[in-house]
This record gives C-alpha cells, structure tokens and sequence, in this order.
C-alpha cells in the first residue's frame, strides 16, 4: 500500500483557527434533504411497565466536527450528549448505599419503548419508510420503519451519524491495516499486528464467509438483505455528510479529507467491512483458549524443577482446570463435562525447553517502521486484543426470591472505556424486528445486548477452549535438511507449503499522528492446522506451533443467532431464547429475564476432540489427534450438541463475571480457583436472599455496586493474610501499624471509595496503598522460593500475578514483546486475573484449614507456619515503606503519587474529543436493570 497524499495539513494554530471557523460557518447550512420534526414514535408493545432502565457512558453521539474538536481542545466544550452519561454513571459510586426505586432513574435512563411527544429532540427521515426520532435526554437514536429494507437503512444511517469514525477505525483494524488509516504510531502498529496474527484474511476470503452465509438460505438470506440495506443508510450519509460538511472531523486531521478545499473521499462501507467488524469483535470478545504453549513451559518448568510425577501434579494444580472451590454460574450440582483433562494425554507435544521462537510477522520494514517508540500515542490501545482482560457481569434473580414475584436483572457487558464508546444505544422498530439496547458501532442492523417487548437478554464473555495449539512438523520439498525456517510442512504425510498472507501497511505524517513516514509488509502463514504463532522443536525435531480457532473463516456466522434475539417471533420465551442463543458460535454466557422466568445458555462452536487429547496443550499435528470430522478447506469440524453447552432454566439466582460455568466444564486458562471476581457477586446475591429475602431492582443493584468497589483480595485474601499474622504477637512497630490499618480498612468493608463525592480521596487511603504495594512482593516472596526462578517466570507467563485497578503493581513480568502482566491503566476491569486463589488455598492449608483442590505442594514457607509469617512480615514491612509516588509512579494523565488519580477510569479518545476522568469502579460498560411486569 503507497503512502495517501494529506495535502494542506493544519500546521499552525492560526490555520486551525481559520478552519474552524469556516467549517462553523458551513454547519450553519442544512447538511441534508431530509425533514427534522418532533414527532413521536409509536411505542411497540412494552411490557416492562416503565421498569427497564439502562446507561451506556460516555454518551450517545460520537461524531464531532473540526470545528467541534478544535473548540472542544481550546475551550472544553462539546457536542451534545457527547459525555452526558458520565455524570450519573459515576455517580453510582457514592450514591448505592442509599438507593431507591425512584433513584434508579438518577443513574440510569429510561428503556422504554417509544419517546413520549414531549421528549423528542427532533426525527430524521432519510427515506419516507423509516423514520429516526432522538431524545432530549439521551440522543439515542429510536429507528422505526414501515418495510424492513427501510427500517435496516434507518439504522444504518443511525449508526454513522453516532460512530462514522469509529466505524472506519475498526474495519481498518480488522484488516491489520490501522496504520495506514490513523498513523504509524507505535500502538497502532502494535494492535494492527495482533489483529492480523488472529484474524488474517484477503478479501476474496471475507467474501468467501459472505457467499457461504448465503448458501445457507432461510434467516441468513434475510440476514444479508439487512446487511445491505444498512449499508445502504451509512453509505447515504458519507455522501450527505461529505456534501454538507458534517463528518467526523478526524478525517481533517489524519488527512483524509482537505479542510480547506475538502478534496479527498470517504471510502464506501460494503459487505466485507461487516466481516471485518465482526472479527474484531469475535478476537475480542468471543474466543477462548491457544495458551497452550504457555501452559506447556510451565509444565516442564515444573518437571524440571520436581520430576516428572510431581511436576505434573504441580501443574495440574496451578492450572485449576476444573477446580472444586472456583464459583459456578450453575451451582445446583449440574455438571456439563467439556476439555476433560485426561489421566493419561495422548498426542502432546511439549516443546523442547527454550526452543520456541514467536514467528516473525514483520517484513521489508523502512523508515518508521524500524521504531518501537514514537511520540504519537495512537487512537487504541497497542495491546487492546494481546492483555488479558475480562468482560461483563450478570446478576439474575427468579421471581421466586423477589419483592414482586417477577425475575429481575442486573446485567450487561465490559467493553472497556472509549470516547466515543464501541457500543452505541439504538432502538429498531419494525416488520420482524422489535429490541432496544446496545450493539457495537459498525454492525447495529440488529441489537446485540437489550430488551425486546417482554424480554431482556445480555451476554459475559465464556471463554471456553474452541483454539487449539498444534505442533506441526516441518519439512522440505527440495530434500534439504529440514530446519525451524522451513516454509512447508507435512499433512497425511504430504509436504505442503504454507499460504503466506500478506499485508502491506504504510503511512506519514498527519496533523493527528506526527510519526514520520514509514512501511512494512505484515506475514503470517497459514497451514490446514492454523496459523502459525511460533516456531520451535519438539523431542529436537522442527515444527510449526499453530493456532486453530474453531470460528476462523465462520466471523459471520453469529448473524442468525443475533437476528432471533431481535425478532419477537423467534424468541417469546426462556427455551425460544436459548434456541437463538445456539445459533452464536462465539463463546459467550447468554442470560435472559422476562416476568416469569430467567434463563442461561453457554453459546460457542466447540469443536469435539479425539479420546485422550488434553485441550490445555500441544497436541501433535497427526490424523489421529485431529477434531472429529474436521475438514481445513471451510475449517469446520464436529461441535458438542446444544445438549451438552451448559443451561439452566429458573436456577434461584444466576451470577457470572467471566468465571467458571459449571462442574466439569473446564477452564481454558489458569486462575479459575477458590477466589475469583465472581465471588464478589456471587457473596452479595447469596446474603440478599438468605433467610428467605427477597432481591428488587434496587437491592441487586446495590448487590453489584457493592462489589463494583471492592478490591477482591482485601475481602477474599486479606483474611487469610491476617490469621496467618496474628497467630503470634506482631512486634515489629512498622509492621502492625500497617496490619491495623489493614484490619479497620477490612472492617470498613474493602472497598476502593471516595471518602466524599468528589474528594479524590480514598477513606483508607493508607491501607490501600499498603496492599497494592504488598501484594507482588507477597506473590514473589511466598511462590519464588518453592518454584524456582524457571517456573515462577513461565507461571508470570501463563497467569498474571496481579491486576489493580491503576494497572500498576504487577511485579515480575514473563519477558518478552507481549507479557502476560500487561495491564491497560485507568480501564476500570480489575482483578480478573491474578495469584489469588494460589495465595488463599496455600495459606489456608498453612493454617490447618481443609482444602477441596489444594495446590500439589506447600509454598509459603515450605509449609511451616512460623517461616510463612515471616514472609509476611518481611514483605509487608518493605510494602509499608514505599512512597506513595513508588506504588503510584505517574503517568500522561496522573502525577506521581496520586492514588485516586491512578485508578480513575478514563475514556480513551477513539478521535479529537476528550471527557473528563471519573472515579473507579469494576462494573459493565453498558448497563440494564431490568424487571418486566407483564408478558405477551
């Protein structure tokens, strides 16, 4: 790809002034054709009875003019419903504690269907069988047609008046191709990278998905005419927007677009974009497993370090694939066997210690491109997709344990924190299509998380193993000695090249991102076992380890399951849901409310396995060890029956915050033990309703606010810490100033919360630093000496020791380019990931406690209860000595020591507008509380 010309850049503040004011000028003129009233919509059928509320921050509209950008960076200002959510959902923080029913509508908005006459802001009909109303309140965009086609283009049109640019960004992104669009800043460079090594395609393979989605006729063919027709209405509005002057300003800044002549284009949005979407979402959101290399290092790690037998029993332990203790989504016994670890592997491969080498994906690189830093921060996160990071929370309750008889919910997804937001709020009225909610930017022809006329439904992601790690052997066709470089590799015994994919990226410098010009080709191979993620020897012979993702080539698959979600004749109840549900092949935990019944489904294309194979490692790239029926040509395979996904119906309460789903159902990666996030909830749901209590909107609200503000291992390891301490008088002055202080914060309730709205101070400012500093020095001091420096690094590489919400504090890391402890600052989701049930279960069998899945050998102190509380000791003793601006070094947007500054949330700029930081808390990104009151 040849560099674009970026002719007139804004060089001086003088020139962005003048063009300001001329772009000012031109939004003065009407940018369209189309009629603006204030009509009201004719509400569909509504039976949540004014009790569906919903909140998705930072605000509804997403596009801001030059001008507006410019004016937002000298003054502040902002377009409207810009960051009007951030106020109210903030405010939850300090305000939970004395909730009320009438108080909801403080911190979330009304979901009804329709707008009342006195709450339209004004409607916009680009074609007169569809017609967009927007709310005073929020701006949301409530779409309702009179024939299907037109109903999809309103929506389309919708969604580019909210989130044009972000649209734009992501179906780059899904192409490995940012760099080219947004700059070569480093970050960009970074996440295009990882996109392209998860989701390679060429276009001819994008619509290869397409033409095998219409194959299938029925809902697919309905499927694609929606996609169409939305694509039709975004691609009406480029050419409107363009004309009048009212697209994104970012398309100015990155040089797209002159603002002075407004020569240059916005490329039109065609079918493959939506495919492209799709898999940034599914990489995202909607994978699990492939850290089977990881886990393979710890496991020799430990052989190495114990012997064959321990050692594997070490692993076994640390991985805590199917752990006694780790919360359950489904906790009445139901067991749903699935990556059953076997007693006796057959086909791993393990690779030779210190022989695996990541492959290489950067090629031909010049100018920039030979640069790890630049000055430009870049418009995403660099390791947006590569750190690990969980998503979304769940709280339901059967109408059997609430105040009204009537299920509630309190539920949504953790998409991370942007301005604008991925997601964008839409209501969809028409023939076939009746839902309000949330759907990410891009691909909201249907409603991906919301309500429909009697029901709610939202999703956490599962994360169940659909992604193997093959160990391909390598060959060559010429009969040259075979080596780790070589480019083919056997398949029933033939010798085959790899497709090589290519990708070629090139950039320079815009008004946006300074970073000088550059270019590089981006390569990965590709071989009917996957792609290629690294190199490597296995018993000294070369191979190719591989990833084989289960919904590689299927991105588009899901539409039909969304389309039923949508569609009140599809789902009318909690089996018709769950049908839908089967129809995502991504992994996600599906939860639905209506006013009788609450329900559960695990979706996800999870490919059936050959006997003996252990899911959790590398498996030898041989007929034998292939999934059942698979075929490389369309990558499909056998999949478990819905029979065997876990599901429930009217369980008494159903929590889920990226955790363990049922008995039997393993984990994909390491840490789903005793103390999980999940707990959090799972603690808060089973007081509400002990003794016969009753849950309410309200009561589950706080139940989840409540632990949207506590630091899991104040509540669920502290204790342990403190029995162990206290087992002996605590002479040390430092260090039992520094235990009382950890105690009053443990009595106070272990939350992470202003001391006032507002303060920017923590109430137990001083404790919380003492643990966010204690903590990597307690995980090295207990682990480090019982593993040994080769294992305690490889397990750093398979499971971070640590996940605070400032992202800091995360001790030693597993080296190289992508550690497993990269932390994204000021995200809000914390403590998914970490040593929290290693250090609970360890410290509890110290103490003498019975311990169902005990770890396979003692750490702390080799066992002995007096040597473990001197490492507590010692290590709380260096922990209460660190400076504030030690445990909280700084950063762009926070001065050194600034803890509260440290943890806030902030929305990360997808453009040219920035919003104000907000208090930290650990909760979903888009919110609903729901409880409908009656049924159809």
């Amino acid at each position: 790809m040849r560099p674009r010309t970026r002719p007139h850049p804004l060089r001086s503040a003088a020139v962005a002034l003048a063009s300001a004011l001329f772009v000012t000028a031109a939004l003065t003129a009407p940018a369209t054709a189309t009629a603006t009233t204030t009509t009201a919509t004719a509400a569909a059928p509504d039976y949540c009875g004014g009790r569906c509320t919903d909140i998705l921050p930072p605000g509804e509209n997403g596009n801001a003019t030059l001008a507006e950008i410019l004016l937002n960076r000298m003054f502040g200002s902002r377009p409207a419903h810009t960051d009007d959510q951030l106020g109210p959902y903030a405010a939850l923080a300090s305000g939970y504690s004395g909730l009320t029913e009438a108080g909801l509508r403080s911190f979330f908005n009304d979901a009804s269907f329709g707008v009342p006459a006195d709450q339209v802001a004004g409607s916009t009909s680009p074609r007169p069988d569809v017609t967009i109303v927007r709310d005073k309140a929020t701006g949301v965009p409530h779409i309702s047609g009179t024939t299907r086609y037109g109903t999809e283009f309103g929506a389309g049109y919708a969604a580019a008046q909210d989130r044009l640019w972000v649209m734009d960004l992501f179906r780059h992104v899904g192409r490995g191709e940012l760099s080219g669009f947004a700059g070569g800043a480093a970050a960009n460079r970074q996440l295009e990278q990882s996109f392209w090594q998860a989701a390679p395609y060429t276009e001819p393979e994008l619509q290869q998905q397409i033409d095998a989605l219409a194959a299938r006729g029925g809902r697919a063919t309905q499927a694609l005419a929606d996609a169409n027709a939305y694509l039709d209405g975004i691609n009406q509005y480029v050419t409107e927007a363009y004309n009048g002057r009212t697209f994104p300003g970012e398309y100015d800044l990155t040089g797209h677009i002159d603002p002075i002549t407004n020569a240059g284009s916005i490329a039109p949005f065609k079918l493959t974009d939506l495919v492209a979407l799709a898999s940034v979402v599914g990489a995202l959101f909607g994978s699990g497993g492939g850290g089977e290399l990881a886990s393979a290092q710890v496991k020799s790690a430990a052989e190495a370090r114990y012997g064959r037998d321990t050692g594997d029993a070490v692993w076994r332990s640390l991985r805590e694939a199917d752990d006694p203790e780790a919360v359950r989504t489904l906790h009445d016994g139901q067991r749903f066997p699935y990556a059953t670890v076997p007693d006796d592997p057959q086909g791993q491969a393990l690779p030779d210690p210190g022989s695996v080498v990541p492959e290489r994906m950067v090629y031909d690189a010049t100018g920039s491109a030979n640069t790890a830093t630049t000055k430009a921060s870049g418009v995403l996160p660099g390791n947006l997709l590569t750190a690990k990071h969980g998503m979304s929370n769940a709280l339901l309750v059967s109408g059997a344990h609430t105040d009204d008889g009537h299920p509630v919910a309190v539920f949504g997804p953790q998409t991370g924190y942007f301005a604008p937001q991925l997601l964008m709020l839409e209501e969809i009225q028409g023939p076939g299509i009746s839902a309000r909610g949330a759907a990410f930017a891009g691909l909201s022809f249907y409603v991906q998380l919301g309500r429909g006329q009697d029901y709610a439904w939202s999703a956490t992601s599962a994360g169940q193993d659909i992604t193997d790690t093959y160990a391909v052997p390598l060959c060559t066709t010429d009969g040259s000695p075979v080596t780790t470089a070589a480019n083919s590799y056997l398949w029933h015994g033939s010798c085959l090249p790899f497709d090589r994919l290519e990708r070629k990226d090139a950039w320079s410098p815009t008004t946006a991102d300074s970073t000088p010009a550059g270019a590089y080709t981006l390569v990965m191979y590709r071989s009917n076992y996957g792609l290629v993620t690294a190199r490597g020897t296995v018993g000294g012979a070369p191979v190719a380890f591989t990833s084989l993702r289960s919904t590689y080539r299927h991105e588009a698959d899901s539409i039909i399951g969304f389309q039923e979600l949508n569609d009140p004749g599809a789902v009318h109840d909690a089996p018709s849901f769950q049908r839908a549900a089967q129809d995502i092949n991504y992994t996600f935990n599906w939860f639905y409310a209506d006013s009788r019944d609450i329900a559960y489904y695990n979706s996800g294309s999870n490919p059936v396995r050959a006997p003996g194979v252990d899911s959790g490692l590398p498996v030898l790239a041989r007929p034998a060890y292939e999934w059942a029926d698979f075929d490389p040509a369309t990558n499909t395979a056998r999949y478990t029956p819905p029979t065997e996904h876990p599901q429930s119906v009217n369980q008494d309460y159903y929590v889920s915050w990226n955790n363990k789903q049922a008995d039997g159902y393993t984990a994909a990666g390491f840490g789903n033990g005793s103390v999980h996030r999940a707990n959090l909830l799972d603690d808060r749901v089973k007081a509400l309703l002990q003794g016969g209590g009753k849950a309410g909107r309200v009561s589950l609200t706080q139940a989840m606010e409540s632990a949207a503000l506590a630091d899991l291992r104040a509540e669920d390891v502290l204790p342990d810490l403190i029995r162990v301490l206290r087992s002996a008088p605590v002479t040390d002055p430092t260090a039992a100033t520094a235990l009382q202080q950890l105690e009053a914060w443990l009595a106070d309730g272990a939350q992470r919360k202003e001391t006032s709205p507002g303060s920017h101070a923590y109430a137990d400012a001083t404790a919380i630093r003492v643990l966010d500093a204690w903590w990597p020095l307690l995980a090295d001091g207990v682990m480090r000496p019982g593993l040994g420096d080769q294992l305690f690094t490889a397990l750093t590489g398979a499971l971070q020791m640590n996940e605070s919400p400032s992202g800091g504090q995360t001790g030693a890391s597993a080296g190289g380019p992508v550690s497993a402890n990269e932390s994204i600052p000021h995200k809000g989701s914390s403590f998914q990931y970490g040593w929290w049930s290693y250090l609970d279960k360890d410290l509890r069998s110290v103490l003498g406690d019975p311990v169902a899945g005990p770890l396979a050998r003692p750490f702390c102190g080799g066992g002995d209860l007096t040597a473990c509380r001197n490492v507590l000791l010692t290590t709380l003793s260096q922990a209460a000595a660190q400076a504030p601006a030690q445990v909280y070094p700084g950063d762009a947007d926070c001065a050194a020591g600034d803890q509260w500054c440290a943890d806030t949330i902030i929305q990360r700029p997808l453009g040219g507008v920035t919003d104000d930081k907000t208090t930290w808390q650990n909760r979903p990104t888009y919110q609903q509380v729901v409880q409908f009151s009656g049924h159809r």
